[in-house]
């Protein structure tokens, strides 16, 4: 790729910004080959096979070589997630204003979707804390509640709501992350269909959406909680203009992240307010463009108001014991049904996420176990990829990997067995969903929407 290869008046405009430099930036996009980078799940521990760390994120790492995911079991499992490295700051932000804070928090991550940045904030939350993961798309709900899914953790609820739907929510959280739809600049050479949509009149319309966008959702922010705003753009009016126009507007402080001269991060002050931002550019990052920022909300937006919660279900204890059966640790949690499906969430999390089923359109809550009959229950794909199930008190039958791949196709799977009924499938000892052992045959209870269509490299 040459300079005149990128849309017209680009490298002209980024010229102008501090710490650029316009020879490595095309030498970069020239070259072609992203890095190709994972975050491990802390939570799934495996012998998965790294290579460099990425320098602000621990459980991050760049590949020599990109593997085909897709046949690799443990990526099924949600032992890993395949992330860009520059959106893994996000986690060196969180850390930073948290290090001093043990309260537990309520965070949001508005724009979630696929959901690379929610499974970062729930590897960086503790179980007493809550991530409410939300996408204004519906479309790409799905996606999300399935990565999330295979994360593993009950401390999560999904939603699916505008931004003015949680503003509402008065001084509801303490944290939020406004990963801002953008003209997509910085995704140029990962994906360069990007470059023919990119205009300076669409970099306009993305700045006046992001203002809306933040206006929207910031009454739900406490008083002295933290916005985390980041975009995939290099243009500086959905940058630092939206810092100056937050501090303006919402009299918000700018938080200074400290880096790393080594890490090639380059460190920005918006032209108005001097807020601080940190911009990533290929070549002089091993990532792709990224734009983060931290503020710190100092003005009380009112409260949400109480309320009497005269909706709670009449539930037996008796199916409450059954369920408990299949739960590590039972007593942590809260169970409650949605239609014929039981749910466990943290127990703190109760009247959370009360409130939030009056609020809100919710598309995921906690871990959904399973489906009580009379005394067996059918487990749902959910419990089986979670971290809260008591793994003692279900069958377990391991597979190789070529078994593992017929059971992520939903094929018939070649083993031998004389164990009979509901059975984890495992791959190197983390479960890769149900199937129900019988005398004559495995029915395979992998999900159809999820499973693996495509054939493995070097099969006809």
């Amino acid at each position: 790729m040459n300079e005149q290869q990128f849309p017209h008046n680009f490298l002209s405009l980024l010229s102008a910004e501090n710490g650029f430099d316009e020879e490595s930036f095309i030498k970069a996009h020239q070259l072609n080959d992203a890095p190709t980078a994972i975050r491990v799940n802390p939570f799934k521990p495996s012998a998965q096979k790294t290579d460099q760390q990425v320098p602000w994120c621990a459980d991050g790492f760049y590949l020599n070589t990109r593997p085909s995911f897709t046949f690799d079991p443990l990526f099924h499992a949600g032992c890993y997630y395949v992330q860009e490295a520059s959106s893994m700051f996000i986690d060196h932000i969180f850390k930073n204003i948290r290090q001093n804070d043990a309260e537990p928090v309520k965070v949001l991550d508005l724009c979630a979707a696929p959901g690379g940045k929610s499974t970062l904030l729930n590897s960086a939350i503790g179980p007493a804390d809550l991530l409410l993961a939300n996408e204004i798309i519906k479309t790409r709900v799905p996606v999300l509640t399935d990565n999330l899914s295979r994360w593993g953790q009950a401390n999560v609820i999904v939603s699916n709501n505008d931004p003015k739907d949680i503003g509402r929510l008065k001084s509801f959280f303490d944290i939020m992350l406004v990963d801002a739809p953008c003209s997509g600049s910085g995704m140029f050479r990962k994906d360069p269909q990007a470059m023919n949509e990119w205009s300076e009149a669409n970099v306009e319309l993305c700045h006046q959406r992001q203002e809306r966008i933040l206006a929207d959702v910031l009454p739900a922010l406490k008083e002295d909680g933290y916005l985390i705003y980041s975009t995939c753009s290099y243009s500086q009016q959905e940058n630092e203009d939206i810092l100056d126009w937050l501090c303006q507007e919402f009299e918000m402080e700018s938080i200074r992240m400290p880096i790393y001269k080594e890490w090639g991060i380059v460190e920005t002050k918006s032209p108005l307010q001097k807020a601080w931002g940190y911009r990533f550019y290929p070549g002089q990052v091993k990532g792709e463009g990224l734009f983060a920022a931290c503020l710190k909300k100092k003005t009380n937006t009112g409260e949400l108001g109480t309320f009497k919660n005269n909706m709670q279900q009449k539930i037996s204890s008796k199916e409450i014991d059954q369920v408990k059966t299949y739960i590590n640790n039972p007593d942590n949690f809260y169970y409650f049904k949605v239609n014929d499906d039981w749910l466990a969430i943290n127990r703190e999390h109760k009247e959370t996420l009360n409130i939030l089923q009056r609020h809100l359109y919710l598309k995921k809550s906690g871990v959904r176990v399973g489906k009580l009959m009379g005394k067996d229950l059918i487990p749902d794909h959910e419990l089986a990829l979670s971290t809260i199930i008591n793994k003692d008190a279900v069958l377990q039958t391991e597979l190789n990997h070529d078994q593992a791949i017929q059971y992520l196709r939903r094929d018939n799977i070649d083993i031998n067995t004389t164990e009979k009924g509901w059975s984890l499938m495992n791959f190197e000892g983390h479960a890769l969903g149900w199937a129900k052992l019988l005398p004559n045959r495995i029915n395979n209870y992998y999900p159809k929407e999820i499973r693996i269509f495509s054939q493995a490299p070097g099969k006809d």
